[in-house]
């Protein structure tokens, strides 16, 4: 099964390096195309916007297109995307780039769990959605810090070139070694929208948005954060997104395990507050700058983050599909649009608060958002719970 299903998730891995790496490189990034930080962060509220928009409508568009010839495509146009990103000559062609990249990731993505649905036994589909998705994990650990050590050694377009020569491997062996499969049955846009307006799937989505609003916050302009507030080397900030990414790994596995085992709505509201205090942790502890055991603060503070946060999509996952198994194909892709679009809505309120007051304030920002987070779970679960399965 995994001999086949590598190269999607090597796919996975060049998407989510390419998606999470900008944090790193954000400094380099504004100053070589000489913009301000808070706009070379809307790079990533572009792309979360075309990904959360454009995802579900390209699903719709390519209901009838053979899965491996839909893979191939989008990895192609995700491969391309990189090297004009890699040669952008400024802002705006950066930005259209972007786009670009969003909307090949966004059909890309849920390509590989229709072709992982339509290939393998049902009673192994779990297990290989995790093994193609395990890419993106693998990202945080290894990918983003090797972006920016490599936007460190050289320059932050060569991060997009070496982000290139990985989707053109994973393109290779789609064409030479992924076999043809049936194409999965089609779900219409007015579908789509008619489940989205169910206030249970609603209830669950809403969460999604706010919690990623708070992390998205805070997460793009990290990179900035710990350079400026700290003046950490950017070698110094890929040891510390190494172990952001390990941290996050540990969480993303902790999460499948709770999502079976505890009570969902228990572990989301420890997971909140653990993140409320988290990012509050991040801005108390920049007032004791560059003091080292504010650095040290600062690590125990995102591997809080990092383990709590990471746990949380597989819990909504399961949210998700305890409310009607039936309706897998439509929730998760919603709740995979909002995911980016809380990420979107984050990456601008990110910025605004870097150009209004400080990147020392983006903790407190962040945790103000998960407040706000766990204020609705608080409600929603007790007025609404939602059901589990027996």
């Amino acid at each position: 099964m995994y001999r086949n299903l590598i190269w999607l998730a090597l796919g996975a891995f060049a998407i989510g390096t390419e998606g999470f790496m900008i944090s790193g490189i954000l400094p380099g990034m504004a100053h070589d195309l000489g913009v301000s930080v808070a706009a070379a962060g809307q790079l990533v509220t572009i792309f979360a916007f075309a990904y959360a928009i454009g995802s579900p409508l390209i699903a719709v568009a390519t209901a009838n297109v053979p899965r491996r010839a839909l893979l191939i495509g989008a990895m192609t146009a995700f491969t391309l995307s990189n090297l004009l990103a890699a040669f952008a000559p400024g802002y705006a062609a950066l930005a259209f780039a972007r786009v670009l990249l969003a909307l090949s990731a966004g059909t890309f993505m849920p390509a590989s769990a229709g072709y992982a649905s339509m290939t393998i036994a049902p009673e192994r589909r779990g297990r290989a959605l995790s093994f193609i998705y395990s890419g993106m994990t693998i990202a945080l650990v290894l990918g983003v810090p090797m972006g920016t050590l490599i936007a460190a050694r050289l320059d932050w377009r060569a991060t997009f070139i070496g982000v290139a020569a990985l989707g053109a491997l994973a393109l290779i062996g789609i064409v030479a070694k992924l076999p043809r499969s049936p194409s999965p049955p089609a779900i219409s846009l007015k579908r789509r929208l008619a489940v989205a307006r169910r206030p249970d799937v609603l209830a669950v989505l809403m969460l999604t948005v706010l919690v990623l609003i708070g992390a998205f916050a805070v997460n793009t302009y990290f990179g900035a954060y710990l350079e400026t507030v700290f003046g950490i080397s950017p070698q110094g900030v890929a040891v510390t997104l190494f172990v952001f990414g390990l941290a996050a790994a540990v969480g993303n596995t902790v999460g499948g395990h709770v999502a079976d085992r505890w009570d969902k709505r228990r572990f989301l509201i420890l997971a909140t507050v653990m993140m409320v205090i988290a990012f509050t942790a991040l801005t108390f502890l920049a007032d004791f700058a560059p003091a080292s055991w504010a650095f040290a603060g600062v690590v125990c503070a995102i591997t809080l983050w990092a383990l709590f946060g990471w746990s949380l999509p597989a819990v909504q996952q399961v949210r998700l599909l305890s409310i009607d198994p039936h309706l897998a194909p439509v929730t998760l892709s919603l709740n995979s649009s909002a995911i980016y679009l809380g990420a979107a809505i984050g990456a601008a309120l990110g910025a605004a608060t870097v150009q209004l007051t400080s990147l020392a304030m983006l903790g407190l920002v962040g945790a103000v958002c998960e407040l706000a987070a766990l204020g609705f779970l608080l409600v929603s679960t007790r007025s609404s719970p939602v059901p589990v399965p027996a």
